[in-house]
């Protein structure tokens, strides 16, 4: 039933205009806000993305950095059949070259006399060749002369430069190369090692004569472990007789706890020059990539061309004594291995290399295999003490610096070899040589810079006998300073040509 209100009605009022326009702008400054929101979410989301990649990343890298040293660490625990001792009592003659006057006062002397004690005195000859040291490494010689245990021969002499072959590519301007210079002085250090009186000495401990030597080391003057020195010499490459198969093999030697020194004479078993500078040494490019892999399985022995590495261990008989060729009916004499350089003047190569290259071919004429020659990693050396207390705990780590290695070689384009590489020792080859020619009209004491080279010389085609060590050099002259440098310089300088070189096909 219907009842009438006297009661007005409840009606909601109509919006007005301005009350309208307000709550629209109202509602657009909502909409507005929400995409600034949404638009903010979205840089943030990338921007967590990114801090949580980084996290990532260093997290895995403090992971690395904790279990590679731990799990897998590179070159540190030596082989079961390492003694660093001389089991079989074998002979050595031990050939060095020093000029530091610290050295030979301390680490290094040390080092020599325990190497010697460990070997046996009667075992070894040590010959030392210094030349133009100063009176300071001659006063630490002779006192070191006087204290040694075993046979010796130490000498502090002069190189009278005036008597080494010299080459020139400018008027009045004659050069005595520095590896000429190394390599007389190397010779120098070995010289004792056939027909030396003292060899067949009896007097005092020495009960039986040195008449022949089973093992040839060479010391640079480096800071060294005596066992280590033991391990190279008789543990590299061993047979199951407990004997060693190399014709040498060589240490490694660091400038700081993780930068390998001697790049110059290394050279991989396909004739490459060595990588970067750190672990594993060598690039996995070429055909076979032989000393990489030898690296990643921790071998003793990775299989080379050349190496040096401030320790070098040899068979002594290559330097020792004649052997005949197998190559030639009438068993024709081959020399004694001895160091030396290259003739020409614009390409040099490492006598510590070149040697490697005369080994390989004195084995081969001799023998008919090719020669072994092995880098063994777990054999290292320093330059100085602080870097060698390092080496055992740096070499933990060093698998870290793998990919960086590979990466950085690759972008570089190793592995790189030298453009006479393929050439066999024995076979005609044509190549370029610079050749020098005199001027018309020069005036006495008229001198020339490296820039006026051109004026006085050229590239040109030579046909000629390829010697050993193509792979070992490159268009480079390193030479003696003329004049003498002065005080603070080095003694020696490089010197490129200024005309590119190009060799011939």
């Amino acid at each position: 039933m219907f009842v009438w209100s006297a009661q007005e009605p409840d009606y909601q009022p109509v919006p007005g205009d301005v009350d309208e326009t307000v709550a629209l702008k109202s509602r657009s400054g909502s909409i507005w806000h929400k995409s600034f929101r949404i638009c903010g979410t979205g840089r943030s989301k990338w921007r967590r993305l990114l801090l949580r990649c980084l996290i990532f990343i260093l997290g895995f890298n403090l992971l690395l950095l904790v279990l590679v040293p731990i799990f897998k660490p590179s070159y540190s625990k030596r082989p079961a059949h390492f003694s660093g001792k001389n089991i079989h009592g074998e002979k050595v003659f031990i050939a060095a070259n020093i000029e530091d006057e610290g050295l030979i006062r301390g680490a290094w002397r040390k080092s020599v006399f325990d190497l010697i004690d460990l070997l046996g005195p009667e075992n070894v000859f040590l010959s030392i060749y210094e030349n133009d040291g100063g009176p300071g490494v001659k006063a630490a010689l002779e006192e070191l002369s006087t204290l040694v245990k075993c046979r010796s021969h130490i000498i502090s002499d002069h190189i009278d430069r005036s008597k080494l072959p010299t080459v020139q590519f400018l008027p009045n301007d004659k050069r005595v190369k520095r590896i000429t210079y190394l390599a007389a002085a190397r010779n120098y250090a070995i010289d004792p090692l056939v027909d030396f009186p003292l060899l067949n000495s009896t007097i005092g401990p020495f009960s039986t004569p040195l008449t022949k030597f089973d093992k040839l080391l060479f010391l640079n003057d480096v800071v060294f472990s005596p066992k280590d020195a033991a391990d190279l010499l008789f543990s590299t490459n061993i047979g199951p007789d407990g004997r060693t198969r190399y014709d040498a093999a060589c240490a490694m030697d660091y400038v700081n706890p993780f930068k390998f020194y001697d790049r110059f004479a290394l050279r991989d078993n396909e004739y490459y020059e060595s990588g970067l500078p750190w672990y594993p040494w060598f690039t996995p490019g070429g055909s076979r990539a032989e000393s990489w892999h030898d690296v990643m399985q921790q071998k003793d022995a990775v299989r080379v061309k050349s190496c040096w590495g401030g320790m070098a261990a040899f068979e002594a008989r290559w330097f020792a004594e004649s052997v005949r060729s197998v190559e030639s009916a009438s068993m024709d004499s081959l020399s004694p291995l001895r160091f030396r350089s290259e003739e020409e003047v614009f390409w040099d190569a490492s006598e510590c290399c070149l040697i490697h290259a005369d080994l390989q071919d004195l084995v081969r004429r001799a023998t008919g295999s090719a020669g072994n020659i092995f880098v063994n990693p777990y054999v290292r050396v320093a330059y100085n003490e602080a870097t060698f207390k390092w080496l055992e705990f740096s070499r933990r780590f060093e698998r870290l610096g793998f990919l960086s290695h590979v990466i950085l070689g690759w972008l570089l384009g190793q592995p790189k070899a030298s453009a006479r590489a393929a050439e066999v020792p024995g076979h005609q080859v044509a190549h370029a040589e610079w050749i020098y020619s005199d001027p018309p009209n020069l005036k006495p004491g008229e001198m020339f810079g490296v820039e006026d080279m051109s004026k006085f010389g050229t590239w040109k085609k030579v046909e000629k006998t390829a010697t050993p060590g193509g792979y070992c050099g490159g268009p480079m002259l390193l030479a003696l300073r003329n004049p003498a440098p002065k005080k603070g310089e080095k003694y020696w300088e490089k010197i490129n040509p200024v005309i590119p070189y190009v060799d011939f096909e």
